[in-house]
């Protein structure tokens, strides 16, 4: 039997996700921007109620394109909230054309996203050898320092927790507890 972290339980959408994506590197800029949009509108909801939408995020909001998104009219998004694909809070909507434009200048200023993000952890995935979920922390000091610089460049649903939850999904931390499957593939990685 594959034991696993104890958060995806046994739901297939969860399962696969943890398996296939939640803790390995990513630095692509698009993906990271496509986290970034889904963790924000996690806030205050489960992740799994995210998974579930996660493909409707995709064909409503170009696949995640932040150039488009950019100059998304008040109109466009006033529709995409009428649109049950996806969670209709005005405030995450709306904060999906700001953060990216907020994420198309950071590019513009530092390359890519990727290596401005990536900076956080000094480049690398910092390896956790956690023996359950109760040991993980919900925010860390470097959470707390990309929150705070995301804020100042404009960036809206950047709270720490959620940087936090952003920086275990693209893999710039190894949260899988030591007894989960994933944990030695993810080290691998590094």
């Amino acid at each position: 039997m594959t034991t696993r972290c104890t958060w995806c339980g046994d739901d297939p959408l969860y399962v696969k996700y943890h398996d296939e994506e939640w803790g390995l590197p990513v630095r692509d800029d698009q993906t990271l921007f496509e986290f970034l949009i889904l963790e924000g509108a996690q806030a205050g909801l489960s992740w799994i109620t995210v998974l579930r939408k996660r493909e409707g995020y995709r064909a409503l909001f170009d696949n995640f394109k932040a150039e488009k998104i950019a100059r998304y009219s008040d109109v466009k998004l006033d529709k995409l909230l009428q649109d049950s694909r996806i969670i209709r809070n005005r405030l995450k909507v709306y904060g999906a054309r700001k953060n990216a434009r907020a994420f198309l200048a950071v590019q513009q200023e530092k390359g890519s996203f990727s290596d401005y993000i990536w900076d956080f952890v000094d480049g690398e995935p910092r390896q956790n050898n956690w023996q359950s979920m109760h040991e993980v922390p919900a925010t860390t000091p470097e959470s707390d320092a990309l929150s705070k610089d995301l804020k100042k460049r404009g960036f809206t649903f950047v709270g720490s927790t959620i940087m936090y939850a952003h920086m275990q999904a693209t893999g710039m931390v190894n949260d899988h507890t030591v007894d989960c499957f994933r944990h030695q593939a993810c080290l691998a990685l590094a």
